[in-house]
Parts: structure tokens; sequence; C-alpha cells
């Protein structure tokens, strides 16, 4: 992404209060109180990229993840190639990088753009996004770049055959974190029966792994202190890293009393308190939503756990991409910036993204205007499609 001086070609060198030397020389519970105030990503590049102790007042922030919720995530669009003469075509390691587009729904004026190794699209499969980083994988070496400044973390090889396939990718923390670990689902090749969750501590030398029964592991959320896994029959699980691997199946009702999951390829995504799945149907209306998207709060009060239809998400904007293996993430109170509450933001490869509204809402938003040939339902696809993301900054230090 553009350093936030080169986004408005200016620098706080101006004049500063009495008794200091310099902008950089404020002291940083001041410093601290700004950093609340800003309302956009934009706001918060330039303030943390002003100087070193601007941005490691930033960095030091408490509460800086809030805006993971506060803001909407941005949209990074791989196959959108973005014109940067000032950037390097290389990274440090000979690698072509692409420049691709990036979105910013507080501000859509804005020129965000970032640099994502082309190996990433030409060698490696997408397995995930994390904490604002790219996980991929091909054969049996795995790769974690970050989306905006490029850094990158290579484990140690995968257990597999050169053919590996990756069914999902995530970190348990960011990278920074004593305690993080990279968790992978894949199998030996894509037509493989069996496949096995992998685990990797972060700085450590090996993997450990799980060997899967009869499914796969498609999506791991963090939920209340704990860490949810469901597998392709959208089963649920508790998943813990210690003392060893291990998944724990949570016994759940679906609605209406059915024994299984009425849906084609639904979704869960953590929305303040309230862990939820999500998936379409198709209506027959010819003159509004091809769609209607529905969403589930999934209440674990009792045993077995059962879903309960919520029929509006009354503060709450959703945010998903059309890879299965591409997070969804919520944004509380979306009228800061303009947003629309009750409604789903679909990253899309035509158009930069696609607004649902959920539920009953689904006529009341639903733009004509949008490509008529626009597949619905999430899907595994070989190359790489727009994902939302946050950038890593926002979860340095936790």
């Amino acid at each position: 992404m553009q350093s936030p001086s080169k986004i408005f070609g200016a620098s706080a060198s101006t004049a500063t209060p009495a008794g200091l030397q310099g902008w950089a020389d404020l002291p940083e519970g001041l410093l601290q109180s700004i950093v609340p105030l800003l309302g956009s990503f934009l706001e918060l590049l330039a303030f943390a990229g002003t100087c070193r102790s601007w941005r490691a007042a930033f960095s030091s922030h408490p509460s800086k993840s809030t805006f993971c919720t506060l803001l909407p995530p941005l949209l990074v669009r791989p196959h959108i190639s973005v014109h940067a003469p000032h950037l390097p075509s290389r990274s440090d390691d000979g690698h072509e990088l692409s420049t691709c587009q990036v979105l910013d729904l507080v501000n859509l004026k804005s020129t965000l753009h970032c640099q994502i190794p082309e190996e990433t699209f030409e060698k490696l499969c997408f397995a995930g996004s994390s904490y604002g980083q790219l996980i991929c994988g091909g054969g049996k070496n795995c790769l974690v770049v970050d989306v905006f400044t490029g850094a990158k973390v290579s484990p140690p090889q995968l257990p597999f055959d050169d053919d590996t396939y990756f069914y999902s990718g995530m970190l348990t923390a960011p990278l920074t974190s004593h305690n993080s670990h990279l968790l992978v689902c894949a199998a030996s090749n894509q037509c493989s029966i069996q496949s096995s969750l992998l685990d990797w501590p972060v700085g450590s030398d090996s993997w450990s792994e799980l060997r899967l029964d009869d499914s796969r592991i498609v999506q791991i959320v963090e939920f209340d202190g704990q860490f949810i896994a469901m597998d392709g029959y959208y089963r649920l699980y508790t998943l813990s890293l210690a003392p060893q691997l291990g998944l724990q199946e949570i016994a759940t009702v679906w609605w209406n009393g059915m024994d299984e999951c009425p849906y084609l390829r639904p979704w869960i995504v953590v929305c303040g308190v309230m862990l939820l799945v999500v998936d379409h149907c198709i209506t027959l209306s010819f003159d509004g939503a091809p769609v209607n998207y529905k969403v589930y709060l999934l209440n674990m009060s009792t045993v077995p756990a059962f879903w309960v239809e919520v029929k509006k998400l009354e503060n709450y904007a959703l945010f998903i991409g059309s890879d299965v293996r591409s997070p969804a993430f919520s944004c509380i109170s979306p009228g800061r910036w303009s947003g629309r509450s009750n409604c789903l933001y679909y990253g899309y490869y035509y158009q930069p993204w696609i607004l649902h509204g959920l539920g009953d809402e689904a006529d009341a938003v639903w733009d004509p205007e949008n490509d008529p040939d626009l597949v619905f339902k999430r899907n595994w696809y070989i190359r790489l499609q727009p994902f939302w993301v946050y950038p890593s900054m926002f979860y340095a230090g936790q």
C-alpha cells in the first residue's frame, strides 16, 4: 500500500506547540488520545506513517483492533492491475510483484493498492487469509505473505506429495504473537478421500497432523475464547491446540428439527457476541433479488445447541468473498461510513461488490443493474479471487 506521505504529499512539519522541538515530540498519551478519533484507513495510515514516534503510539494503542469492527474491511482485487512506476517491480528475494487495486468503502476516491508476489498467482494455491496475511501453498510448500507490506514467512515443508490441495488455512493469532499457530486443512491431491488438519506453531520446525476420517475442515473462526471449526458436511467442532491438536463435535440441531444443513454451501461468521451461519436460497422473483440470504444464530445455551433464524441484523453489515477459503467479516454501525445495516457486501470479480439485503429486505436492496451472470454460491477457485482484509497493523501487539 502507498505510504501516507505519498498519498498526501505532505508531512507534519509545520508549527508546533510551544516548548516542543517538533510534532514527533508530542507525548504518547496525547497521540494515543487522537487514534480513536480517526475515521478512515487513510487517516490511520497517515497518522501511523507520519514519523517513528507516531507509529509507535499507534502500535502501542491498546484498542486499535476495534477498528476491525468499526470500519469496513478493505477489498483487494488481485485481477485489477494498477500502474505504479514509483514502486519496485520485484521483491527483495527477486520475485516479481503484481500491483493490485485496493478499495476502501469509506473513501472510494482514495488511491490504494498493494503488491502481491506473482508466485501466489502462478505457482501457489490460495488457502485463506488471516490477520492481514495471505496464506497460500503449492506442492509441499506453504507461504504466509503480509498483504500490504509483502513480508513473508515460510513454514517447514508439508508432509504430503507434490500435489497438495488446500481446503482452508488460518492463523490463530497475529504472526508477532508468541502463541501464534498456522492451521491448514489439506490433502495429498484434490481427488484424495482423506485430508488432514495440520498445525504449525509459528517459528517451530515441524507440523502436527490430525488425520480426518470422512470430511475436511473448510472454515475455522475464533469465538468467545475458543476456536470453532466447520467441516464439509457443515458439522461444527471445538478445536483444541493443546495438549495436542484435536476436534470435539458440537451436538447441533438445525432449524425446524432438521438433522442436516439444508443449504448448499453456508459459512459461519462472528458478529459481535453472535456466531452466525449464512447462506442463500434461490427465489422465483423476476423483479427483485434472485437470491435471498438468510441468517441463523447458534444458541449454545442448551445441549444440543440449535440454530435460530435472525430476522434482522439491526446494526451490522457482513462482508464475504466468493472463494470458500476467504474469511467473512462483520462491521457494526455501518451508517458511520454511509454503509447499510442488515446487508451483505459480496466481493465480486467483475463488479467490485454486490450489495444484498438480508432476509425480507433482499428485494428492497437489490440493484437490477447488477451483473445478470453473477454466480451466488461460494466455491473453490484456482485463481485468487477478490477478498476482504484488514491490514496487519491493526493486530500488531495483540
